[in-house]
């Protein structure tokens, strides 16, 4: 009696787990239908995939609550002696594979775009909208000038570039340094006078030069080595050599003489100006210049000048003021120090020399009111060896060290003053005395 009340329980259970199953399995079908008759097909795919999983723990502790009610039967029947039994034939997912769901096309999520805000206004007033900043007018016009401004900038670099470059002022720097003995400091000088006024086109007046000096110190030396490195780089229409005693000998002739100087400088300036280039006019021997020709060069190189004349350099190569130059030399030479360069000293001569020099000059004649004052040195032993060093050379001698110390030994020189040794007459008679070698 016991094992068969023990075994319509268990037939009883089982046929209540079966039931629930199919009751469970039907709901879901029912929803999975919903699920796909519902417009959205992502919505659809999704609820049927949360009821499979549903329907799948529902089966797990369905499964796991007949088990144990099994265990509890068995220990029963276990007990009376009932036999046992194999359990029924249940449904499980096992058999089940990805393929045998419906597939269901994958829908591309949409962007979600940003909500513009909205004023949000009273529904009896009238709409209003949100009023525009106006940018000021005058923000576009600052902006145009800083435009002008760096355009303005720009080219004044790039032109200075290219009036540098046009005057090769790197090669003439070269061509002194290695031509002109004695006199670094000097050129470093007449250097620094060319780059600041060839650096751009428009000044405000030429620019003139004065360069004395004692006989043989390479004034006039210094003059052809300009004159030809500029004859290179602007014409030979643009460079003008003019030698008092040459052009214009005779006093009776200043008059006339200055005319014509005049006309040519005039002639060149308006040249020069049509092509964008700066003439260069050099003087040699001015103190023999006449009264005449020195007023006629004032006029002209006078800053009021209209603009064609502002463009162009003036140099002035002569002897006044050489009495001043070598007394300083002698005198000073004993504080001279033997580390101190060539520019130093020559920094030390102008600022000593120039106010000297340019009062002596401007009682000679005003021109001299108008120009830069750039002395030269006398020059020592070793300069003067090198002189007939490059002289020979150039001759195509043999340079023999101590036929150039003999030599050199025949200039004439000044009392040795602090261990130098200056020379009387520079380097005026090397050019004679390899000729009669």
């Amino acid at each position: 009696m016991s094992d068969g009340s023990s075994s319509t329980s268990s037939s009883q259970l089982v046929e209540d787990f079966e039931g629930e199953l199919d009751e469970e399995v039907d709901s879901e079908e029912e929803k999975n239908q919903e699920g796909r008759e519902s417009p959205t097909p992502g919505l659809s795919s999704f609820a049927s995939l949360r009821a499979v999983v549903r329907i799948k723990q529902k089966y797990h502790a369905m499964k796991k609550r007949r088990q144990e009610m099994a265990l509890r039967l068995g220990a029963q029947g276990s007990l009376t002696g009932a036999p046992g039994r194999t359990s029924p034939k249940i449904f499980t997912f096992d058999g089940l594979t990805p393929t045998s769901f419906p597939s269901f096309p994958s829908v591309p999520q949409k962007k979600k775009r940003r909500r513009k805000r909205r004023v949000m206004f009273p529904n009896d007033g009238p709409r209003k909208t949100v009023p525009k900043q106006e940018r000021s007018r005058a923000t576009y016009c600052l902006y145009l000038l800083f435009a002008i401004v760096f355009v303005q900038v720009y080219n004044a670099i790039e032109n200075l570039d290219d009036h540098l470059l046009r005057y090769d002022l790197e090669g003439l720097e070269k061509t002194l340094r290695r031509e002109v003995f004695g006199q670094q400091g000097a050129v470093e000088g007449l250097l620094s006078h060319l780059k600041d006024y060839l650096s751009t086109y428009v000044h405000n007046k030429p620019l003139v030069v004065s360069v004395h000096g004692p006989s043989g110190v390479g004034k006039s030396h210094l003059g052809r080595l300009l004159a030809g490195h500029f004859r290179s780089v602007v014409g030979d229409t643009l460079v003008l050599q003019y030698y008092v005693l040459h052009h214009c000998p005779q006093e009776a002739d200043a008059m006339q003489c200055a005319r014509n100087l005049s006309a040519l400088i005039s002639e060149m300036v308006e040249r020069a100006e049509e092509e964008e280039k700066i003439p260069l006019f050099i003087f040699d021997e001015a103190e023999h210049m006449h009264v005449e020709i020195l007023d006629v060069l004032l006029q002209l190189v006078a800053s009021k000048q209209s603009n064609e004349y502002l463009n162009a350099i003036y140099l002035f190569l002569s002897n006044l003021g050489d009495a001043h130059i070598t007394k300083h030399m002698l005198q000073n030479s004993s504080s001279i120090s033997m580390g101190m360069t060539a520019t130093v000293r020559h920094n030390n001569l102008v600022k000593e020399l120039t106010p000297i020099l340019r009062n002596k000059l401007e009682k000679h004649h005003p021109l001299w009111t108008e120009a830069d004052i750039l002395p030269l040195g006398l020059l020592e032993k070793d300069h003067v060896m090198e002189c007939f060093l490059e002289e020979i050379t150039r001759e195509g001698f043999y340079p023999d060290h101590s036929n150039i110390e003999r030599l050199a030994g025949e200039i004439e020189y000044y009392p040795v003053v602090g261990g130098r040794e200056y020379s009387q007459t520079g380097c005026k008679q090397v050019v004679a005395k390899v000729n009669m070698l």
